[in-house]
């Protein structure tokens, strides 16, 4: 029997039934960790762009690409919230004078800043 051009390329089947099915597997990949910001994304992509998911995962690329947006947007999220804590007076004095409202302004700018990184890089 001919090879197919599945065999010529160095590819092998397996028996199962009556059936020949091809054994595939994906790229190694070197693990890296993702935070929440990646988690984000990778739910994102999974439920809305599924080729670009798809495309990403079997070339062996989907760690490297969420760990780098990840990476990205908590380096904005950090400098947004310092921006706005310069911009708004959130100091460290208001922090001794007033810790109730320190925390509530501080909250509000963590959570401006979390809508912001996700209009720029996590949904887009």
């Amino acid at each position: 029997m001919e090879k197919t051009i599945f065999e010529k390329v160095g590819g092998e089947f397996e028996q199962q039934g009556d059936y020949l099915i091809p054994r595939l597997a994906l790229p190694p990949e070197k693990e890296q960790p993702i935070g929440l910001f990646g988690r984000s994304h990778l739910d994102y992509l999974k439920q809305h762009r599924r080729v670009t998911y798809t495309n990403l995962l079997t070339s062996g690329r989907l760690n490297t690409y969420l760990a780098d947006i990840d990476r990205q947007a908590q380096e904005r999220f950090e400098r947004l919230i310092e921006g706005m804590k310069q911009a708004q007076g959130i100091t460290e004095r208001l922090k001794e004078e007033n810790a109730l409202e320190w925390v509530q302004r501080l909250n509000n700018v963590r959570a401006c800043a979390r809508e912001i990184v996700n209009e720029e890089i996590i949904y887009a």
